[in-house]
């Protein structure tokens, strides 16, 4: 059963901008959150409201002023979402853009050695790690995925690190197959070998789905792009270790040394953050009678997995008269039918119909999903499998057991398709 009545799922819903209706296409159904996920309203509001702002931080005035209260209380919800034990968060121009940095830091400030990561990697932290590995002169180690799974192992990892391993880098949730890595087990394989070695996460797609807790993981580095987590485009959010910031850092000259920041950032995108965390501590609070924030957090990460567990579970098994895709003839389910590991996303390809035209056919019916072909960014998974392009069908808490339903009605009419 799903963790939301249908009283919460509707106040959920509320929340939530453009959640059953597309402003080009009409009422639709929405299955395309790992491409961006449905934006707050409040994040809306902040947005117009601090776009409207003439004034700068740092400035001796009453609106500077206001602003850098602003800007401290996001990075004070920022240290509530991640839990990290010490640190600092900031934002940037991007997901990738942020794991660049943090990756040519880290791989550009240590001495020669090697830079681990894996192949089910997004191609913002593959290309990044391989990229500056090649330009400081270190060996680059790409650690095997399990096709069948589609997770990389703490034993994978193990078998292939070295004790001069200077940098590794992890896949939190692939945004292609949904299924998560354990970063905190595969950190402890990464450290048990090489101790000093700067380990950098890519949350990106995790973040929407589960709780983050930092310091559970011991890393260095963590990124996440708030337009996949309920924010808007236009920026992205890290958190570094403290080990990291003492590294060489790109900055002004005679600037605060730790600093990350480039330029002045805009003080919207801070407060819409504060924004997502006031929206989790809300829905935490429907699952817990405790007033600490970090704790409304966790327990809003339970109730958000239970949600999407369930949702996935009738995508995949069926309810009521309508089978689900694992029932459905030709269906191949990535990362498998039954992985204790998958977060709110299925993919799958069928032997009957290509994956473009079932995608087209649901949209036409209103329903949203998104093609994954094998190219750059999905041939690293796809390609093992045999597979030119698959269909991902990516949901979210908001999502309800009646759009599940509706979305298995239009598979099983497609005839075929399956």
């Amino acid at each position: 059963m799903p963790a939301f009545t249908p009283i919460l799922m509707s106040e959920i819903r509320s929340r939530f901008a453009h959640v059953d209706s597309c402003p080009f296409q009409g009422p639709r159904i929405f299955f395309e959150n790992a491409g961006g996920a449905l934006t707050l309203n409040s994040v809306v509001e902040t947005s117009a409201r601090f776009a409207a702002l003439p004034d700068n931080q740092g400035r001796d005035n009453p609106a500077a002023h206001a602003l850098m209260e602003i800007i401290a209380t996001a990075k004070q919800d920022m240290a509530t979402l991640f839990n990290p034990g010490g640190g600092q968060a900031f934002v940037g121009e991007s997901g990738t853009e942020l794991t660049f940095r943090l990756l040519r830091t880290a791989v550009m400030g240590t001495p020669q050695g090697t830079v681990i990561g894996s192949t089910v990697e997004h191609p913002a932290s593959r290309s990044a790690a391989t990229h500056w590995a090649q330009q400081s002169g270190k060996l680059y180690i790409s650690v095997p995925h399990d096709n069948a799974t589609g997770a990389v192992t703490a034993e994978a990892y193990a078998a292939r690190v070295t004790a001069d391993v200077r940098v590794a880098t992890i896949l939190h949730t692939s945004p292609v197959t949904g299924i998560a890595n354990d970063v905190a087990s595969i950190s402890a394989a990464i450290r048990a070998k090489a101790p000093e070695a700067f380990i950098i996460v890519d949350g990106i797609q995790h973040a929407s789905h589960g709780a983050i807790d930092i310091a559970a993981y011991d890393i260095d580095g963590y990124v996440i792009s708030p337009y996949k987590a309920f924010s808007r485009h236009g920026y992205g959010v890290a958190w570094v270790s403290d080990r990291l910031s003492d590294l060489p850092l790109e900055q002004l000259t005679n600037g605060p040394e730790t600093n990350w920041e480039m330029g002045t950032r805009d003080t919207g995108a801070y407060a819409t953050f504060s924004d997502v965390v006031a929206y989790l501590n809300w829905l935490g609070s429907q699952h817990t009678s405790s007033a600490d924030p970090r704790l409304r957090i966790e327990a809003a990460s339970d109730a958000i997995r239970a949600h999407e567990k369930a949702l996935t579970q009738t995508m995949l098994h069926g309810t009521g008269n309508l089978p689900g895709l694992a029932e459905l003839p030709g269906v191949t389910i990535l990362g498998g039918i039954d992985n204790p590991g998958r977060e709110g996303l299925v993919t799958f390809a069928t032997n009957t119909r290509p994956a473009a035209e079932i995608v087209n056919k649901l949209n036409s019916q209103g329903i949203r999903t998104h093609i994954r072909k094998a190219d750059h960014y999905s041939g690293n998974i796809l390609a093992p499998l045999g597979l030119g392009a698959a269909v991902r069908v990516s949901l979210c808490h908001y999502n309800s057991p009646d759009e599940i339903a509706a979305f298995l009605a239009a598979m099983n009419g497609l005839g075929d398709a399956g």
